[in-house]
């Protein structure tokens, strides 16, 4: 089993928010990642989307974008993302994803050798930046989150079993400081940590970070220029 990741596809084939107004290289992707996407992952291989799914709303606008995924070869693992409006309690999103697609809320699967744990996440704040009450607040909640799922995860990681945590938000700032989102990596022997967010050309767009033992693989699609990445463990 491989493990690939991409994130932030922000599909909108029910809504009218084309992402080829933020640049050509948006243009025709959906096709692109599709057609990426089913020459390298095989059917028993797993690909991980960090967030950022869909510009839905609401749940009935979603049915063509969960088609688009049911579409992509092997098992699907999703979290949340700030854009994905459409999910509300986690009960109803799993009512709703095709078979091959499993969210992860605050909680974990395992699979195989693998076991994959994931949340949010929230903004880390930069160096000398004091985080306002509303932010301080998301932020908290969101690392209680990331440790509930890393808990989760611990009690079904055995011997030989390798620890995947999912975020959307990056775990640190642009300094790559510490964070307690890195902090809890170290401390529940995360080896590799996947999140997206980030977009363009400026700041913190190094694809690969190694810290603490753990390697943070940034996977939005368009710095990936589309193409799904096979995740190295």
């Amino acid at each position: 089993m491989k493990i690939f990741a991409i994130s932030d596809l922000h599909l909108s084939f029910q809504t009218d928010k084309p992402m080829d107004v933020f640049g050509d290289n948006w243009a025709g992707y959906e096709d692109k990642i599709l057609r990426d996407w089913n020459a390298k992952v095989g059917i028993n291989d797993v690909g991980i989307i960090a967030g950022d799914i869909s510009w839905a709303m609401r749940m009935n606008e979603t049915k063509q974008d969960f088609e688009y995924l049911s579409k992509l070869n092997g098992l699907k693992i999703i979290i949340r993302g700030n854009h994905d409006y459409w999910w509300s309690s986690i009960t109803k999103v799993r009512e709703n994803l095709p078979p091959n697609v499993i969210a992860l809320q605050n909680d974990s699967i395992k699979l195989g050798n693998y076991v994959f744990a994931g949340t949010r996440g929230w903004r880390v704040p930069e160096r000398k930046q004091t985080q306002k009450p509303d932010d301080k607040k998301i932020f908290d909640r969101e690392i209680i989150r990331f440790e509930m799922s890393l808990k989760d995860a611990q009690s079904k990681v055995q011997d030989g079993d390798v620890l995947v945590s999912i975020l959307h938000y990056p775990p640190f700032n642009a300094m790559r400081d510490e964070s307690p989102f890195t902090q809890l990596c170290q401390q529940y022997g995360v080896r590799v940590c996947i999140y997206g967010h980030l977009h363009g050309k400026g700041g913190r767009t190094e694809l690969v970070t190694h810290k603490n033992g753990t390697t943070y693989y940034l996977t939005s699609c368009d710095l990936l220029n589309h193409e799904v990445l096979e995740v190295k463990i």
